[in-house]
C-alpha cells in the first residue's frame, strides 16, 4: 500500500470516528433526548402494532373498524404536529417534554383500563374510552417530535449538529424494531393488555429520564459549551452572550402573533416547495406497510411468504445500523446535494424489483432504498430545524412533517388497487405482474429527485 492510499484510508477513518467521539461527548441534555426518543419509540411503535389486535379483541370492532382507529391515530398525530409543533417555542422544551408524555401517559393507561370500564361493541363505552385514550396519544405525539428535534438544534454546536439529528432518526427506527423482541415473550404469558402494561411503565421511565438529564442547569451549560466551541472554530474569544433586550423577554401576545405571522412557513415558497415535492419519494415509506407484506406474502413462495414480517420490519434495523455512519461520512456534505443524491438512490432500486419475485431482489431493494433513506431523512429534518426564525422550530417542524400525512393518505388511497390489479390474492405466481406495479411505484418515486435537480439553482439561492 502506497503512502498516499495510507493517507487517503487514515482519511477516511478520521471523517467516520471523529462524529462519534464529537457525539460521546456531547452534553447530557441531547444524550437525554435521545434516551427518551428510544423510549417513545418503542412504546409508540409497539403500541401501533398490536392497536388493530387491541381493537378486535378487546373492544369488540371488526377488522375494518379497527383499521380506522389505527388510521385515526397515525394520521391524526401527524396532523396534529401541524396545531401542536409551536409548542416546545413558547414554553421550552424541558416543560413541552414533560407536558406531552404526561399526555401520552394518560392515554396509555386509558386504552389499558377501557375494557373494564366499558362495554364492548362499536361505539359502545369502551370503544368511547379507548378513543378518549388516542385523543391524548395524538395530542402528546403532537407535540413530542418538534419538541426533541427543536431540543437537538438548541444543545448542538457545529461538530455534533449533523450527527445529533442523525442519532435521533436511528434510534427512532431503533424503537421501531425492539417491539419485535419485547412484545412476544410477554404477550404469550400476560395478553395485549400485559404488553401495554409494560408501555405505561416506559412511559413513566421517560418522564423520568427528562426530568433527570433535561435540567435548567444543564441547558445552560450545553449552551455555554456551544458559545464556546463556535468562538474557537472561528478563532476568536468566546464572550459571554448578550443579555435579551426587554422587548425580546417582555414580548406581548400580540407582539409574538404578528412575529408568527411575518415568519409563518406558509409564506417561503421555497420552503414549501422543498417540502411538498418529497411527497413522491416519501410513498416508498408508505409501502413498506401498505404493500410490502401483502407483495412477500402472495408474490413468494417459502421461506420468504412464510415470514413476510421479517422482511416489512428489515427496514428500521437497517436505519438504526446505517445512519449514524452515512450521517460520519457525509458531515461536510452540501444538505441540497445530500437530499438529491438521497432521494435519487433511495428512488431507483424500486426498479429493481420490476425482474419479477426475487429473494435476492427484495433485499437488493430494501438495502439501497434504506442507504437512500439515511442519505436525506435526518438531512431534511436538520435543515428544516435550522433554517426556520428564531423561536420558530417547533411550528417549522410541525409544518415539515404535514406532507407526510398526505403521504399516508394518498398512498392509502391507491395502493390497494394496485394490489388488486396485479398482486390480487388467491392468484397463482405465475399469473401475478407485480412487475408492472413497481415500475410505476419507481416512476411516481423519480419525481423527486428530478424535481429537486430541475429546482436547485433556485433552491439554493434562498438557502443562501
Amino acid at each position: 500500500m502506497s503512502d498516499r492510499e495510507r493517507v487517503t484510508l487514515s482519511s477516511i477513518g478520521r471523517e467516520l470516528v471523529q462524529p462519534f467521539i464529537d457525539l460521546f461527548h456531547a452534553p447530557k441534555v441531547l444524550w437525554g433526548i435521545n434516551l427518551s426518543y428510544l423510549l417513545e419509540g418503542i412504546t409508540y411503535f409497539g403500541m401501533v402494532n398490536l392497536l388493530a389486535m387491541y381493537f378486535n379483541q378487546y373492544v369488540g370492532l371488526n377488522d375494518i373498524d379497527a383499521g380506522w382507529m389505527v388510521g385515526f391515530l397515525t394520521a391524526g398525530i401527524t396532523l396534529a404536529m401541524l396545531f401542536l409543533g409551536a409548542t416546545v417555542d413558547w414554553i421550552g422544551l424541558r416543560k413541552s417534554l414533560l407536558v406531552c408524555l404526561a399526555f401520552m401517559l394518560v392515554g396509555r393507561i386509558l386504552l389499558v383500563f377501557a375494557p373494564q370500564l366499558g362495554v364492548s361493541g362499536v361505539w359502545a363505552s369502551a370503544h368511547w374510552i379507548a378513543m378518549f385514550g388516542l385523543i391524548f396519544l395524538i395530542l402528546g405525539n403532537g407535540i413530542y417530535q418538534p419538541a426533541c428535534y427543536a431540543g437537538v438544534k438548541e444543545v448542538s454546536n457545529e461538530r455534533t449538529a449533523t450527527m445529533g439529528y442523525a442519532m435521533l432518526y436511528a434510534v427512532m427506527n431503533l424503537g421501531g424494531f425492539l417491539p419485535a423482541l419485547i412484545s412476544p415473550p410477554i404477550r404469550r404469558r400476560f395478553d395485549i393488555i400485559g404488553v401495554y402494561w409494560v408501555y405505561v411503565v416506559l412511559t413513566v421511565v421517560g418522564m423520568v429520564v427528562v426530568a433527570l438529564l433535561i435540567t435548567r442547569k444543564a441547558m445552560a451549560d450545553a449552551k455555554r459549551r456551544n458559545e464556546e466551541l463556535s468562538a474557537q472554530m472561528k478563532g476568536e474569544k468566546s464572550e459571554p452572550e448578550e443579555p435579551e433586550t426587554s422587548e425580546e423577554v417582555e414580548m406581548t401576545a400580540k407582539e409574538k402573533l404578528v412575529y408568527y405571522a411575518k415568519n409563518f412557513p406558509l409564506r417561503d415558497g421555497r420552503f414549501m416547495f422543498f417540502i411538498f415535492i418529497l411527497i413522491p419519494v416519501q410513498t416508498l415509506f408508505a409501502h413498506n406497510w401498505l404493500t410490502i407484506p401483502l407483495y412477500t406474502r402472495r408474490a413468494f413462495e417459502g421461506i420468504v411468504s412464510d415470514n413476510f414480517e421479517f422482511f416489512s420490519n428489515l427496514s428500521p434495523l437497517l436505519v438504526f445500523v446505517l445512519t449514524p455512519m452515512v450521517a460520519a461520512l457525509t458531515t461536510k456534505k452540501d444538505t441540497y446535494k445530500m437530499m438529491i443524491w438521497g432521494t435519487f438512490v433511495m428512488a431507483v432500486p424500486t426498479f429493481i424489483l420490476t425482474i419479477g419475485p426475487n429473494i435476492y431482489a427484495l433485499f437488493g431493494y430494501l438495502i439501497i432504498m434504506t442507504i437512500g433513506e439515511t442519505m436525506w431523512q435526518p438531512r431534511f429534518l436538520q435543515w428544516v430545524s435550522e433554517i426556520a426564525p428564531k423561536n420558530m422550530t417547533g411550528i417549522y417542524m410541525g409544518i415539515g412533517q404535514f406532507p407526510w400525512f398526505l403521504t399516508k393518505i394518498i398512498t392509502s388511497l391507491y395502493s390497494g388497487w394496485f394490489l388488486m390489479t396485479y398482486c390480487p390474492d388467491g392468484t397463482p405466481v405465475g399469473d401475478l405482474d407485480t412487475q408492472t406495479m413497481w415500475f410505476i411505484y419507481g416512476c411516481i418515486a423519480m419525481v423527486s429527485p428530478i424535481a429537486l435537480i430541475l429546482a436547485k439553482k433556485w433552491m439554493q439561492h434562498g438557502m443562501r
